[in-house]
C-alpha cells in the first residue's frame, strides 16, 4: 500500500503518522500537526479516503496511504514505503478504529473480534515497527486515541469500551518500557465530539446527550487536536503514561 502525494521533507520537520485521517478527529489532528510544522502522513482505508486527506490538507503538503489495521501485510507495506520516502515516524498518532455496536446478549463473536482485532491488535501492529527508529533517535511521541467510554462504559458497546480500556492499559505499560529512551506514550480520551456520526442524531438525541455534559455542548475535533499537538511537542516531554480527557466534564476521574 504505497503513499500518495509524495512531497519533499525538510530536514527539520518531524514525520507524523496519523491513522484514520480522512475525516473527523483524525482530519483535525492531521491539520493541526501540519500547522505545527510536521511532515504529515495520513492514512485512510480507501483510495477515496486518501483523496479526501489530500483535498483537505493540500497536495504537496502531506502524504497519504491506504491502511487496514486488520491486515498485517498492509501495515508492513506502509512502513516499507515510508522508509523509502519520507522516513519512519517520530510522532505516531493512533486514531483509527471501528465500532460494531450491539447489546451483549445479541453481540456476535464476529462483532466482538472485529473491534478487538482492529482497535487493539491493529494498534500493536502499527506501533511495533516504529519503535526501533524512535529508540535509535532517542526521541519519540506515541499518542493513542481512547474514549470516555473506556472509563464510564456505554450500553451496547461492550466490545468498543473493552478495546478502548485495553488501549489505556497498553499505553501505560509501553510508557514504562520506553521512558529511558526519551519516548513518551500518552492517551487522549475524547467524549462526545462533533463528527459525521453526531450530526446524524435527532434533535431529541442531541438534547439527551447534551444534558449529561456539564459544559453543555459537544466538543470540536480541533479541541482534541490541541491536546494531541501538545503531547507531540517538546514542551510535553515530562508527561508519559497519562490519559488526557477531552469530554466537557462528562466523566471526571
Amino acid at each position: 500500500m504505497g503513499c500518495l502525494g509524495i512531497c519533499t521533507v525538510s530536514e527539520t520537520a518531524r514525520v507524523a503518522l496519523v491513522t484514520g485521517a480522512s475525516r473527523g478527529i483524525g482530519a483535525a489532528i492531521a491539520r493541526r500537526l501540519l500547522d505545527d510544522g510536521c511532515h504529515v502522513v495520513g492514512t485512510a482505508t480507501s483510495e477515496a479516503g486518501c483523496e479526501a486527506v489530500l483535498a483537505a490538507l493540500g497536495p504537496g503538503r502531506v502524504q497519504t496511504a491506504v491502511l487496514r489495521l486488520d491486515d498485517a501485510s498492509s501495515i508492513a507495506a506502509l512502513y516499507a514505503t515510508l522508509e523509502a520516502s519520507c522516513g519512519l515516524p517520530a510522532i505516531l498518532v493512533n486514531n483509527a478504529g471501528i465500532t460494531a455496536d450491539n447489546l451483549a446478549m445479541r453481540m456476535t463473536e464476529a462483532q466482538w473480534a472485529s473491534v478487538i482485532d482492529t482497535n487493539v491488535t491493529g494498534l500493536f501492529r502499527v506501533v511495533r515497527p516504529a519503535l526501533r527508529a524512535m529508540m535509535k533517535a532517542r526521541w519519540g511521541r506515541i499518542i493513542n486515541l481512547s474514549s470516555v467510554v473506556a472509563r464510564m462504559g456505554n450500553a451496547g458497546q461492550i466490545n468498543y469500551a473493552a478495546s478502548k480500556a485495553a488501549i489505556e492499559g497498553y499505553s501505560r505499560s509501553l510508557a514504562l518500557e520506553l521512558a529511558s529512551r526519551n519516548i513518551t506514550v500518552n492517551v487522549v480520551a475524547p467524549g462526545f465530539i462533533a463528527t459525521d456520526m453526531t450530526n446524524e442524531l435527532t434533535e431529541a438525541q442531541k438534547a439527551q446527550m447534551l444534558a449529561r455534559i456539564p459544559l453543555g455542548r459537544v466538543g470540536l475535533g480541533e479541541e482534541v487536536a490541541s491536546a494531541v499537538s501538545w503531547l507531540a511537542s517538546d514542551t510535553a516531554g515530562y508527561v508519559t503514561g497519562a490519559t488526557i480527557p477531552v469530554n466537557g466534564g462528562l466523566y471526571l476521574g
